[in-house]
Parts: structure tokens; C-alpha cells; sequence
């Protein structure tokens, strides 16, 4: 059919190990600059990812497809990668975090650089391909980001310009990094070779979520921190 969009990569198993050690040091460098709640955010985003990847796209609708590796301990991972780097580099930009460009590079080099670390060390390593169709849910996709911005665009048109939301900086937000995580698998040969996939993955998988998590961002903040100290009211 002509709306599946199939993604596809192919990696070796130094990749994962590379990838563990990365995120292990994100992980470490939020707390230590206490960066509290970014953290426990990408913890839950990873396990949100691992829900709907393994529960969701593997067992249940068995679009997911993975050679070379165990599925459960391997989607395990992959869920908490892309999932905990997504959640805490959005998380970040939602908060306005006067650091976000330093955020953005540290995490955009370590996944570039754990790819190609890889490619160079990584012959010795068993290979790994994956695979996941679209065609049984991008639709439901589209329309969760249908609601999700329709309710932002309405509360913008109701009220006055004061408490407008700016709807410009979470579209960014959910597309730039949806497609930095896309560009970077791209770019080092790990993800197969399609604008298809690339645009409408940017377009669609990550941004369907950022006006829910705005919302959940905006009432967490009213109460907490980033460092979870309580905000006196």
C-alpha cells in the first residue's frame, strides 16, 4: 500500500553497548546538574516506549520485527534509548532551559558519535536488523496529533493574546527532534534509506505527543522545580 512507511535499521551489538554507556552518562550529568525532573521524565518516556513497543507493535499487532537479537531484552533497550533521550531533550525545551543548546549538542553528538564508534569497532559483534510497518496505526497517530493541537489552536483562538500558548515552539519542539534522532540514524547508515520515513516519522511519531506532554509540563511546573523542589503557593 502506498501509506505504509516501513523503518527499518541495521546496527551491530558494539552499538547497543556504546549506546548504554551514553545514556548512563546523560542520565548522570542531569542529576548532577539537578536536572531532576528531566530525568525522571525520560525514565518513564523510555518505559512508555517500551509499552507500546513491545506490548504494542511486537506482541499485539506484530509489526515489529527483530533478527539477530533476543525481542524482548533488545526492544527493552531500544525503548529506554530513543525513549529517554526523546522525552528528557523535549522535556528540556519545554522548559526554556537557558543550557538547551549545550542539551541539544551533547545529546546530537552522542548519538552520532556512538554510531559511527560502531561502524569503525564493531566488525566482531553480532549483526542486528529491525523492522516496523505503519500501515495498522499511523492513522491513529494522525489523529491523536489531530486532537492534540486542535485543542491548542482552540484555546489560543478563545483567549486573549496574554495567555496565548506558543503553539510555534511545541511544533518545533515535537518535529526537531523526532527528526534530529531520524537524521542522525540516516546519516550514519543505520536507518534505511527513505525521505518518506524521515519526513513523516519528524512529522508525526513524536510530535503527536507534545501538546498532551505541554500540558503535563505546564501542571507539573506549577507545583515542582526542575531540581523537585515544591513551589510555594
Amino acid at each position: 500500500m502506498g501509506t505504509e512507511v516501513i523503518a527499518a535499521r541495521a546496527m551491530n551489538g558494539l552499538y547497543i553497548i556504546l549506546d548504554i554507556l551514553f545514556l548512563l552518562f546523560l542520565l548522570g550529568t542531569l542529576l548532577w546538574t539537578r536536572r531532576f525532573q528531566a530525568a525522571i521524565v525520560g525514565l518513564l518516556g523510555g518505559i512508555l516506549y517500551f509499552i507500546v513497543d513491545y506490548g504494542g507493535f511486537y506482541c499485539l499487532l506484530q509489526t515489529r520485527v527483530v533478527n539477530g537479537a533476543d525481542p524482548l531484552w533488545f526492544l527493552l533497550w531500544l525503548s529506554m534509548s530513543y525513549g529517554f533521550t526523546n522525552f528528557v531533550w523535549i522535556w528540556l525545551w519545554l522548559d526554556r532551559d537557558k543550557r538547551a543548546l549545550e542539551w541539544s549538542l551533547l545529546i546530537v553528538s552522542g548519538w552520532l558519535t556512538t554510531a559511527l564508534l560502531s561502524q569503525n569497532f564493531g566488525a566482531g559483534f553480532p549483526a542486528i536488523s529491525i523492522s516496523r510497518g505503519t500501515a495498522d496505526y499511523h492513522g491513529i497517530m494522525a489523529l491523536m496529533l489531530f486532537v492534540g493541537y486542535a485543542i491548542l489552536c482552540i484555546h489560543n483562538i478563545r483567549r486573549g493574546p496574554k495567555e496565548k500558548i506558543d503553539i510555534k515552539w511545541i511544533l518545533a519542539t515535537g518535529v526537531l527532534v523526532q527528526f534530529g534522532w531520524e537524521f542522525v540514524l540516516l546519516i550514519t547508515g543505520i536507518r534505511n534509506v527513505s525521505l518518506q520515513t524521515l519526513l513523516v516519522n519528524s512529522l508525526l511519531e513524536t510530535n503527536m505527543g507534545l501538546p498532551y506532554l505541554y500540558f503535563i509540563h505546564r501542571t507539573v511546573n506549577r507545583r515542582w522545580r526542575e531540581d523537585l523542589t515544591r513551589i510555594s503557593t
